[in-house]
C-alpha cells in the first residue's frame, strides 16, 4: 500500500497544475498584450483557448484510457502538457501563445479522466475516501488561488520573465512528475467480481485497467467529432458571446448544440445495438446516483467560478483595492477551503449556502475587506467540507467497466457548470451594473450564487442512497451495505 500512496502526489500535481492554468494567466494578460501586441481577440483566445480545448476533450479522452491504458493516456497528457507549456513561455507571437494554450488545454483533457479513474483503481473503501480527500483539496486549492498565484508571478518577475513564467513554471514540475511515473504509478488492484448483467463483457472489450496494452476494440472517431462539436457549440458561445455583446453566430452555435448532441446519443446507442462499441457507454446514466450527483457537482463548480467573477470586480472596482489588496483578501477562501478539506464531512453544503448568505449581508451593509475575508472563510469551509464528498460519491456509483467514461462525463460537466455559472453570474452582474452601482449589482449576482448552493444543498438532503459496491481491498467481495461518502472513513 505504501507504494501505491507514493502514486497520489504524482497524481495531485498534475491535476493542480492543470486546474491551475485555466486561472492563472488572467492577471498576465495585460503583459501579454503589451509584449506580444496581441489584439483584443488573440488575448481572449489565451484564457478562453484553454477551457474549450478541456472541455471538448474529455469523453474521447476518457474513452482513450479505457482503449490504451490509463496510465499510459496519463503519461502521455502529462508530457504533451509539459511541452504546450514550454511553447507558451517562449511563444514571439500571440498566434504562437494561442496554439500552445490549445495544446495545453487537449493535454490536461487527455490528464483529467485517468487521474479520476486511477484514483478509483489504486485506492478501495476508506482509503478511496481518503485519496478522494486529497484530489478535491487540490482542485479546490488550485481553482480558488488561481490569480493569486498568477498576480504573484507576474509581481515577481522571477529571472526577468515576467508573464512567461506563469507558463514555465509547469515545465520543472511537469518534467519531474513525468520522470517518477514509470516507478510510482502502480498497477491497479484487482477488479472485484462481476455480477451477472453488468453491462459489456470484457471478453468484447480490454479496458486497459489491468495494463497497459492497447483494446481490440477501436475509437469511434464520428462519435469523437459529434461531441467534440457539440461541446465547441456550448462553450464556445457562453465563453466568448457576453465578451462580443452576444452576437447572432453565438445563438447560432447554441442553436446548433442540441441536434448535434443529439445525432451523438442516437450514434452511440446504434453502435451499442448493434454489438460494436461506442464512445460514450450511456449506461453510465442508468445509475441516479451518478445522474443526480452530477447536477450537484454543476451547481458546485458553476456556484465557485461565479464567485470568483463576482470578488474579482467587486474587490477591485467596488472597494477600489488593488490586485495585491483583492489577492490577500481572497487567501480567506484559500485558507478556509484547505483547512475543511482536511476532515471533509456531511455539512459542506449548510456551511456554503451559510458563507453565501454571511457574505451577501455584508456586501449590504457596506462591506469592508475584512467583513468580506470572513465569510469568505465560510465559503471556503463549505467548498471545502463537500467536493471530495460529493465527486466520490459521484464516480463510486459507477461500475469499474464505465470508469473511463464516466471520468470524461464528470470532468465535462466540472468544466461546463463553472462556465455556465460564469457566463450567467457575469450577465445579471452587468445587466443590473446601472450607473456603477457596484453593490447592487453585486448583491444581485450573489443572489445568484445562492440559488445554486440551495440546489447543492437539495441534492444533499435529497439524492438517492444507491446500495453502491464499494471493495475495501484485493480480492474482498462486495459489500452490500450502502456506503455514505460523506461519512468520515473512522465512522463507517
Amino acid at each position: 500500500m505504501t507504494a501505491r500512496w507514493a502514486a497520489l502526489p504524482v497524481l495531485l500535481v498534475a491535476v493542480f497544475v492543470t486546474t491551475l492554468d485555466f486561472f492563472v494567466a488572467n492577471l498576465a494578460v495585460p503583459s501579454i498584450r503589451a509584449d506580444l501586441r496581441a489584439g483584443d481577440a488573440a488575448v481572449q483566445f489565451v484564457v478562453t483557448g484553454y477551457g474549450l480545448a478541456y472541455a471538448a476533450g474529455l469523453i474521447t479522452s476518457g474513452r482513450l484510457g479505457d482503449l490504451y491504458g490509463h496510465r499510459r493516456m496519463f503519461r502521455t497528457g502529462l508530457a504533451l502538457f509539459t511541452v504546450a507549456s514550454a511553447g507558451c513561455g517562449l511563444a514571439d507571437g500571440a498566434a504562437w501563445l494561442v496554439a500552445a494554450r490549445v495544446a495545453q488545454g487537449v493535454a490536461a483533457a487527455l490528464l483529467a479522466p485517468q487521474v479520476l479513474t486511477l484514483l478509483g483503481e489504486l485506492y478501495r473503501g476508506a482509503d478511496r475516501a481518503t485519496a478522494f480527500r486529497w484530489y478535491g483539496t487540490a482542485v479546490g486549492l488550485a481553482g480558488v488561488s488561481g490569480q493569486v498565484i498568477g498576480g504573484v508571478l507576474v509581481s515577481a518577475d522571477p529571472l526577468g520573465l515576467g508573464w512567461r513564467a506563469c507558463f514555465l513554471v509547469n515545465v520543472p514540475v511537469g518534467a519531474a512528475a513525468l520522470a517518477m511515473t514509470g516507478r510510482l504509478l502502480p498497477p491497479p488492484l484487482p477488479s472485484p467480481p462481476r455480477r451477472a448483467g453488468d453491462g459489456m463483457s470484457r471478453a468484447r472489450l480490454d479496458l486497459g485497467g489491468a495494463g497497459d496494452g492497447a483494446s481490440r476494440a477501436r475509437l469511434d472517431l464520428g462519435g469523437a467529432g459529434l461531441v467534440t462539436a457539440g461541446q465547441v457549440a456550448v462553450v464556445l458561445p457562453l465563453v466568448e458571446g457576453r465578451e462580443q455583446g452576444w452576437p447572432p453566430w453565438a445563438w447560432w452555435c447554441l442553436a446548433a448544440a442540441g441536434p448535434i448532441l443529439v445525432a451523438f446519443v442516437r450514434r452511440q446507442r446504434r453502435l451499442a445495438a448493434s454489438g460494436r462499441t461506442p464512445l460514450l457507454d450511456l449506461g453510465v446514466f442508468t445509475d441516479r446516483t451518478f445522474a443526480w450527483g452530477l447536477v450537484a457537482v454543476a451547481l458546485l463548480f458553476g456556484t465557485s467560478a461565479g464567485l470568483s467573477f463576482v470578488l474579482a470586480l467587486y474587490l477591485q472596482d467596488g472597494l477600489g483595492l488593488g490586485p495585491l489588496a483583492a489577492g490577500a483578501v481572497c487567501t480567506a477562501l484559500n485558507a478556509g477551503f484547505f483547512a475543511a478539506s482536511l476532515r471533509p464531512g456531511r455539512f459542506g453544503a449548510p456551511v456554503l449556502l451559510l458563507g453565501l448568505c454571511l457574505l451577501y449581508d455584508v456586501v449590504a451593509r457596506g462591506a469592508q475587506p475584512y467583513q468580506v475575508a470572513m465569510a469568505l472563510l465560510v465559503v471556503g469551509a463549505g467548498m471545502g467540507l463537500i467536493m471530495s464528498p460529493l465527486l466520490s460519491s459521484v464516480l463510486s456509483a459507477v461500475r469499474p467497466e464505465r470508469a473511463g467514461a464516466a471520468a470524461g462525463v464528470l470532468g465535462t460537466v466540472q468544466e461546463t457548470g463553472g462556465v455556465l455559472g460564469g457566463t450567467i453570474t457575469g450577465t445579471v452582474f452587468f445587466s443590473t451594473l446601472d450607473g456603477g452601482d457596484w453593490r447592487s449589482a453585486t448583491l444581485t449576482a450573489l443572489s445568484v450564487l445562492v440559488a445554486g448552493a440551495l440546489g447543492v444543498l437539495a441534492h444533499a438532503v435529497l439524492r438517492p442512497r444507491a446500495r453502491t459496491p464499494v471493495p475495501a481491498g484485493p480480492g474482498e467481495q462486495y459489500d452490500p451495505a450502502p456506503v455514505d461518502p460523506c461519512r468520515p472513513p473512522s465512522a463507517r
